[in-house]
């Protein structure tokens, strides 16, 4: 957790003085207003930082803060049903949200409905009756669902029905899991399951934050022993301003998509994407973010503290405390030794084998204390005493009651037993204190690294001949190895969700973390892990993509860690970067990626008290470190970040330290990245599809398309390609060569062509005959009509007489109506004949003059090749009886 101001660790939440205000002050906090953008007074400053942040953030514009709580009101439903429901509104950036209790849901722990505008989502908490076997890891399971009716549309599938958590659903459940675990106490095994659903959606305001939000609140209303009320934001960057909770259009305009989740007094998860934004303004964003959390959580007291259940605090069970000093006994110098191993594999063989040590000694053999003063189970011991007293020494054998001599028998230390999961519990946290001990004290990580050390790097591209592009990435004992495919639109990955529906997505990273990456066996299945790492990795790498009318390909990463010891997430965004750079893709900048770590109370390992901020952490120092930040970007700027923090205390002057220590480090690595060997290959493989993009004018797009999708299906087919996507003005052209990509290039430019009048079209194939003429292609797909008296110098009765359906003919534009229709002539490239003499029969007007080829001299006529020859028939003469005597 993140702690406003250092010197109030360890005082209670209600007496934390965040906003040191004059009472002049407290007036202006107040005022309500429409927009989200305020400006506090420049004494109000509710915490100390860095003098590095020249400009606070207070001192621009920011939204509202309340320093009271919101008052409850209560509604009851009918006489004596007892529907109660408690409402309060609270803030949320420049507006309100109603949170809700009490009248649906009412056989949960606790039940809660918040509104956003028309946004609504509602969350249930509830507890199993029976404890659990007891664990390390907090028996917590999180769901959350949109339903498709909350926007008024349904499902896509065949059963018109939610299916299987989508990808977006289990981001947003871990974002409801991550700060709500570390709240939870030590000891308490009950299973707890919390559901959320978006019941209502109104396109505006984002669901997720809301989720969180209630989810933290119902937890605190529920019968769950947890501390503190959580509450989520988002803060977004608009024209150089920050915002909380902007609208989903808002967003749109954002180079910042933060979202912080904590409790009034610390942050306990961040998570965001930017675009190369600076560390300073990363840290002025968490700033501004933690007062808008203070100020939902400070909303909300009096509503937890009127409907709140009591909270099972009596279900807490911890280990005996002297446990504790027990394993440090009989484990102290195996764990020095085995923590001395710098391989991983065989580190964690040492430590199973001096735990099954440490379990045999002191669940089955019983653990004799050295001491002999420690009795860990009252009825164990009492169980004893009363053994013991009850002891009757009887001289020679005869029991007479006045011959009955009880001789004092010396009390030794009774055996003590403990349960194997105790046991167990006790040693992991007895190594981590080690652990941290061997750094803190000895300067030296399990693996001979400094505190801000990294692991040896280690890069290779192309490794892989027949895929578009590859990279192998080695830091230390974790590997990755990425993949990059490149595809057309056909290939893009489909997302349909509330505020999208079948929108694809152009670039997509998918990570796999198989059970051999560790040495272990397992199930293969997707979990919710790789999803968001995958997602993480992904969002790093996006913003280094060029525009899509530069790079018309849609890019599939695929990340396979093939080793684990550590920052997986992070080695995937170096891997894949190396693998787009060897399939072509012109990125506008490398990025890295490196996770840092923590010891906070370093005093308690016999340090100076100094925080201690590490630096690219392996698999060990992630499990005992008290914060996991990961960081990718590259020399100047951030481009997503993920941070959770296990224990409270951490200030902003140490984030701030470790964001430093973080694109040190990211340097570094960037470095070692630019001597892979071999190097990427920077260009377009040869196995990559090629693609050729052209622009129409949006009118002809039916022209290229035609009935039913016959004439662009035709298109394909002649040409060999394998897909053309054509949409508003773009035409996308996807073949395996460039002869390909030039066939349907010159079919699509003879459908989209512009001809003007006096152009010549020779051999051009007669398609159909209609009693006033003939229609003749001009190209694929383009037809033009000639008619009758167009088809020769002399007079015919029916077209029939001239031309048959397959002959092939020269004509001569002449007419373009409004319509687009062409008209064409054959007549005028007929030769010249002699005058024609009128009979009894002809009108003046049914003798045309013959018509020259006219070829205007500036441009270049139209001709269209064939391989047939033009063979124009010649018009048969004149008979004797029809001239003109």
């Amino acid at each position: 957790m993140i702690l406003l101001n250092p010197s109030l660790h360890g005082r209670t939440p209600a007496s934390y003085p965040f906003l040191h205000l004059p009472t002049q002050a407290s007036t202006i906090l107040s005022v309500s207003s429409t927009s989200s953008r305020f400006f506090l007074p420049q004494r109000a400053r509710p915490f100390s930082r860095s003098s590095k942040l020249r400009t606070p953030p207070w001192e621009r514009k920011c939204p509202r803060y309340r320093v009271s709580a919101s008052s409850v009101e209560c509604t009851e439903y009918g006489n004596s049903s007892g529907l109660k429901k408690y409402s309060v509104k609270v803030p949320f950036g420049n507006r309100d949200i109603l949170v809700e209790t009490g009248h649906i849901g009412r056989q949960a722990s606790a039940s809660v409905t918040v509104t956003d505008g028309e946004t609504i989502v509602y969350c249930t908490v509830c507890l199993a009756d029976v404890p659990s076997d007891p664990s390390d890891f907090f028996p917590l399971f999180v769901n959350y669902q949109e339903r498709f009716s909350a926007a008024g549309r349904t499902s896509g599938g065949y059963f018109k029905r939610e299916g299987r958590t989508k990808d977006h659903e289990v981001l947003v459940c871990r974002l409801m899991d991550r700060p709500l675990r570390p709240t939870m106490p030590k000891g308490f095994y009950h299973e707890t399951q919390i559901l959320s659903w978006v019941f209502s959606y109104d396109g505006l305001h984002s669901p997720d934050c809301l989720a969180v939000t209630a989810a933290g609140i119902a937890v605190s209303l529920s019968e769950v022993p947890n501390t503190n009320t959580v509450s989520c934001v988002r803060i977004g960057l608009i024209n150089d301003q920050f915002v909380v909770n902007p609208t989903t259009t808002e967003m749109e305009e954002s180079e910042l998509d933060l979202v912080i989740a904590g409790t009034d007094s610390a942050i306990l998860m961040i998570e965001g994407y930017c675009n190369f934004l600076p560390e300073e303004r990363l840290l002025e964003a968490v700033e501004i973010g933690q007062l808008a959390i203070r100020d939902i959580c400070r909303g909300v007291e009096n509503l937890v503290k009127t409907c709140r259940k009591p909270k099972m605090t009596d279900a807490i069970r911890l280990p005996p405390v002297e446990l504790y000093k027990h394993v440090e006994d009989i484990s102290g110098e195996g764990l020095v030794k085995a923590l001395e191993i710098k391989d991983k594999i065989s580190r964690r063989k040492a430590l199973t084998v001096l735990e099954e040590k440490v379990l045999t000694i002191l669940s089955e053999k019983r653990y004799i204390s050295k001491d002999g003063s420690s009795i860990p189970n009252e009825g164990l011991a009492d169980l004893t005493e009363d053994e013991d007293e009850d002891d009757e020494v009887v001289d020679d054998g005869e029991v007479d009651e006045g011959d009955i001599h009880i001789k004092p028998v010396p009390h030794k230390p009774p055996p003590l037993f403990y349960s194997e999961v105790d046991v167990k519990l006790v040693f992991k946290e007895v190594s981590s204190k080690f652990l941290r001990r061997r750094i803190v004290q000895g300067g030296k990580r399990s693996d001979g690294r400094s505190s801000v050390d990294l692991r040896p790097i280690i890069s290779q591209c192309g490794i892989l001949p027949r895929a578009h592009g590859s990279a192998l990435f080695t830091r230390g004992e974790t590997q990755s190895l990425a993949v990059v495919t490149l595809g057309d639109n056909q290939m893009a990955q489909r997302i349909d969700n509330l505020e999208y529906s079948e929108d694809p997505k152009r670039f997509y990273l998918q990570y796999t973390f198989p059970p051999s990456s560790v040495g272990e066996v397992g199930r293969m299945s997707l979990s919710r892990r790789e999803i968001g790492h995958g997602t993480l990795a992904e969002r790093a790498l996006e913003p280094t993509l060029p525009p899509e009318d530069e790079f018309p390909y849609t890019i599939r990463v695929e990340s396979t860690i093939t080793e684990s010891n550590g920052s997986s997430s992070m080695a995937s965004v170096c891997g894949g970067c190396l693998a787009l750079l060897d399939a072509g893709v012109p990125l506008k900048s490398r990025v890295a990626g490196i996770a840092m770590g923590l010891v906070l109370d370093t005093e308690e390992v016999g340090g100076n008290g100094e925080p201690l901020i590490l630096s690219d952490i392996s698999g060990s120092e992630d499990a005992s470190g008290d914060m996991d930040l990961k960081l990718a970007g590259n020399e100047t700027g951030i481009t997503a970040f993920q941070m959770d923090i296990k224990v409270s205390g951490i200030t902003l002057s140490i984030m701030e330290k470790a964001l430093s220590q973080a694109r040190d480090g990211r340097k570094l690595i960037l470095n070692e990245m630019a001597k892979s060997s071999p190097s990427p290959s920077m260009k377009i493989s040869k196995y990559a599809p090629v693609i050729h993009v052209m622009k129409i004018k949006p009118e002809k797009l039916n022209m290229i398309i035609g009935p039913g999708g016959k004439k662009i299906k035709s298109i394909i087919e002649e040409a060999g390609v394998e897909s053309i996507d054509a949409e508003g003005g773009i035409v996308k052209i996807t073949a395996k060569d460039m002869l390909s990509i030039e066939k349907s290039k010159e079919l699509i430019s003879n459908l989209t062509m512009v001809p003007s009048i006096g152009d010549i079209f020779r051999n051009c194939e007669v398609k159909s005959i209609v009693p006033f003429g003939v229609f003749v292609e001009l190209a694929p797909g383009r037809e033009a009509l000639c008619h009758i008296s167009e088809l020769t110098s002399d007079w015919i009765g029916k077209p029939e007489d001239a031309v048959k359906v397959g002959d092939r003919i020269d004509v001569m534009l002449k007419e373009i109506n409004e319509k687009g229709q062409l008209r064409v002539s054959r007549r005028a490239l007929l030769p010249e004949s002699e005058p024609e003499k009128l009979t009894d029969k002809q009108s003046p007007t049914q003798i045309r003059a013959p018509m020259k080829e006219n070829i205007p001299p500036a441009r270049k006529p139209f001709v269209r090749s064939s391989t047939v020859p033009a063979t124009p028939k010649t018009p048969a003469p004149l008979k004797e009886s029809n001239k003109v005597k």
